[in-house]
């Protein structure tokens, strides 16, 4: 990466709420690892929101990742985030579509910065999807930083080979990359997407709307999640990190809390009351059910800890976040 006072981001997947949410935080700091953001290109398929476009700072990029090598090789970006990705549900209901906007993009990208030829910090958005329970090498009940990926899901086998991409576009000198597997990000505001793990916020954001919302899993599940805030102090403690303190080419697992399904809606009752955990209610689905059965729930993560990175303190705080910063971004 080139060290100047000011650097070129791009963001792919800027228009969703992950990469809109990041792209605010960088332009509020005004900088990354000590140097000014100078111009931001956000990259989607959807336009971005208008208070990003707004920003004299910000660039849209429009259309399909995979196709936009020339494009985007025509640019040198100093630092790199990218978060376009389709979700589980969508890859395992559409195995093509799943390469496509996982595998394709993620290559394309990485072809885009080779050809510019300067060498940027790329960010992957990976995800702990990359985990699972192996008939050959069963997942350990807790997750450590050299525990072996066993991918039980297109989605999470996508993620992981574009790790392996970002690792050898690395060892080639073609890029500085980095991996970091996000927890399941709760509350997102917003209507469900197609992603497995969408009830978990489905059934903290619907009821504070007061409106219905059904959780397929048992109260006795236990999941991995993580704050928006958490998750983008993640991304760009991972940007930022020196290559000693983010630890060679390996991914990096993000802080997580685990917690219960029927402790998150203790959290909402004590948050938002009695009348709002009501508009809660069981129904089993059997595929979203294997699909949460196959994630680890149980994190140790040293190497975040190293990068000050700790998980959030509780999960009624995560609740008053989103009621803080998100509630009115729903709908109804």
């Amino acid at each position: 990466m080139r060290e100047t006072d000011e650097v070129k981001v791009l963001v792919t997947g800027g228009a969703g709420f992950l990469g809109s949410r990041l792209a605010r935080v960088l332009l509020d700091r005004g900088q990354i690892g000590g140097r000014s953001v100078r111009e931001m290109v956000l990259a989607d398929m959807a336009s971005p929101a208008a208070d990003l476009l707004s920003d004299p700072r910000v660039r849209f990029h429009q259309g399909f990742l995979a196709e936009a090598a020339a494009a985007l090789s025509r640019e040198a970006f100093d630092v790199v985030f990218h978060l376009a990705a389709a979700v589980s549900g969508e890859c395992e209901a559409d195995f093509d579509l799943g390469l496509r906007a996982n595998i394709d993009s993620t290559r394309g990208l990485l072809e885009a910065l080779r050809a510019a030829g300067n060498r940027p910090r790329l960010i992957f958005a990976s995800s702990v999807a990359v985990f699972g329970n192996d008939p050959g090498l069963p997942m350990p009940p807790v997750i450590r930083d050299n525990t072996l990926p066993t991918p039980q899901s297109s989605y999470g086998t996508q993620k992981f080979i574009c790790e392996q991409l970002v690792a050898d576009y690395s060892r080639k000198g073609f890029l500085e990359g980095r991996s970091a597997r996000l927890m399941t990000v709760v509350v997102r505001p917003g209507q469900p997407n197609a992603a497995a793990s969408g009830f978990l916020s489905s059934i903290i954001r619907e009821p504070l709307h007061g409106q219905f919302a059904v959780c397929p899993v048992a109260p006795e599940t236990a999941v991995a999640l993580a704050s928006p805030t958490l998750t983008m102090r993640g991304l760009i403690a991972a940007a930022e990190a020196q290559a000693e303190a983010f630890g060679g080419r390996v991914a990096l697992n993000l802080p997580a809390l685990t917690i219960r399904v029927g402790e998150m809606l203790d959290a909402l009752e004590q948050v938002a009351g009695r009348a709002a955990r009501e508009r809660v209610r069981f129904e089993h689905d059997p595929v979203i059910h294997r699909f949460v059965e196959s994630w680890p729930a149980v994190f140790e993560n040293a190497r975040a800890a190293r990068l000050g990175l700790t998980p959030d303190p509780d999960f009624p705080s995560i609740i008053r976040q989103f009621i803080r910063e998100d509630l009115s971004l729903s709908g109804t």
